[in-house]
């Protein structure tokens, strides 16, 4: 019988005639990543920059067929890795029908299923399972309880049928039981209680699952899953050695080593509606300058390191920047427009909801620690498109170089000022950065073949990245970012902003 019409068998001897054979769930993805791997199919889709380094520990690990730990911080992908596994099972697999814990027909474990085959022999009924069902999840907190996981007695269900409490058929099956034959992902498994882990144990070990002081013997075939964040493990928690020890496989887990690969990641998950996509455009400039943004944060002084930054916030911070291009759109009645460097003002709430602070992180305050970190990032960004600054400065001895921020810096110093606010209309923010002295010249001289927009928002750039290098100074004003010479600004100290207080620091 084919592989399409068995699902046409509906009875226990009509699929011993099909010629099924059992196999457990560890050999059936075994099997199933083996031909993958044959035939150069892709195994998990959507995970990028971990093509050489955890998908291929992942795949060594299901072909050993071991239970599975992902040693991670958050927003690393571990439960999207544990997800796509469900891609790796036989379409269909045939269980005894109205079992609570998809009994094999041909390999029965619970006493429902056995009493049923013993009663109606071949003619017991058989169910199909699709793989979009074989798969359970659960995330650990401290109120979970073994109940929840393994069973309890139900006395309503022992009531009804009139059985005794130790009879089995009492038994209501937890959610482990319910995914015998299944993969199960327990997330976050050191915030589970000791006392439960030791459950776990037992499941892993011996098959043994203890309820109300009777024991059964249920060979459960699972392939189990597991997550845990590596502070949670040595702070909040820990695994227990004997069930770590029965993990055979713990895969660590990384966040994008390359500003590429990260801006992919973004690109895929960020949730831009089509009507934002019509009417803003983001630049390749833009993207880069926020993936920047999680790479700072991950280096800052200020930043937990061992809480992690996850992913989700370049994933949100380009949602806010695309919202606050078509907000200032909107209101100026304009059809398109661009992500400009100021409206990246508008992505800090997306850093401040995403980074856990430590103690001097706290002293400074979560929104001048995201102003500083967007600084960063363009300080950082800014020699991938323009000579460093720092290079330019006189060192004793050196033969002097070429200024080409001279034009752009003698403006300022003639006390001259740009200010830009952040609902301009695009057509008046080009014409004011055409007024600044030498910046449309450096631009055109670095990026011959950009267009007026792209030319106009890397003149744009410009002024924050010499600003980021205190050639010049930045603040915000009320709702306008205000660019000077940087003198006449440390004048005037007490109006600085979250920009202007970096530079300060950075100049003393």
């Amino acid at each position: 019988m084919t592989k399409t019409d068995i699902r046409k068998v509906s009875t226990l001897g009509e699929l011993i005639k099909s010629g099924y054979q059992s196999k457990s769930i560890k050999n059936e993805i075994r099997e199933n990543l083996i031909g993958k791997l044959q035939r150069a199919e892709p195994c998990f889709t959507g995970i990028v920059g971990y093509e050489e380094t955890v998908i291929p520990d992942v795949e060594r690990a299901l072909l050993s067929r071991h239970n599975i730990l992902f040693l991670g911080l958050r927003g690393q992908a571990k439960t999207r890795m544990a997800r796509q596994m469900v891609a790796l099972l036989d379409e269909y697999i045939p269980i005894v029908a109205g079992s609570e814990v998809n009994d094999d027909p041909l390999q029965p474990i619970s006493r429902y299923a056995r009493e049923l085959i013993r009663e109606k022999g071949n003619d017991t009924p058989v169910a199909w399972l699709h793989r979009s069902e074989r798969y359970g999840e659960k995330l650990a907190t401290p109120d979970v309880s073994v109940a929840d996981l393994v069973g309890d007695i139900d006395p309503i269900k022992a009531a009804n049928l009139k059985l005794n409490f130790s009879d089995e058929m009492a038994i209501h099956y937890g959610i482990i039981p319910r995914s015998n034959r299944c993969i199960f992902v327990i997330n976050e498994i050191p915030d589970l209680q000791a006392r439960i882990q030791v459950a776990l144990f037992n499941i892993l070990e011996e098959g043994d699952v203890q309820i109300r002081g009777f024991k059964l013997r249920i060979p459960l075939d699972i392939l189990f899953v597991f997550t845990a964040n590596p502070e949670d493990y040595t702070n909040r928690g820990s695994i227990v050695t004997p069930l770590k020890d029965r993990i055979e496989s713990q895969i660590l887990t990384h966040y994008p080593k390359t500003i590429d690969s990260a801006m992919t990641i973004t690109e895929q998950e960020a949730d831009i509606a089509d009507r934002q996509r019509s009417l803003v455009k983001a630049g390749d400039l833009i993207k880069r300058l926020i993936e920047q943004v999680s790479f700072e944060a991950r280096a800052s002084e200020f930043v937990d390191k061992k809480s992690g930054v996850s992913a989700r916030l370049s994933i949100s911070a380009l949602e806010n920047a695309y919202s606050a291009a078509e907000r200032r759109a909107i209101l100026n009645k304009e059809k398109e427009t661009q992500v400009w460097v100021n409206d990246l003002a508008g992505i800090i709430p997306s850093i401040t909801g995403k980074i856990e602070l430590v103690y001097e992180g706290e002293q400074e305050g979560p929104f001048q620690v995201a102003m500083n970190l967007l600084d960063k990032a363009i300080r950082s960004l800014f020699t991938a498109y323009f000579p460093n600054p720092d290079s330019l400065k006189k060192r004793k001895g050196a033969q002097p170089v070429e200024n080409p921020y001279r034009s752009i810096q003698s403006w300022f110093d003639k006390g001259n000022a740009l200010n830009l606010l952040f609902n301009m209309k695009d057509a008046e923010k080009i014409q004011s950065l055409y007024t600044v002295d030498g910046l449309h010249a450096l631009v055109k001289k670095y990026f011959k073949q950009a267009s007026e927009k792209e030319t106009a928002l890397l003149m744009e750039f410009v002024l924050h990245g010499l600003s980021a290098y205190s050639l010049i100074s930045k603040r915000i004003v009320d709702n306008k970012i205000e660019f000077k010479d940087l003198m006449g600004s440390m004048l005037n100290f007490g109006n600085t902003s979250a920009f202007s207080d970096e530079e300060i620091e950075r100049e003393d």
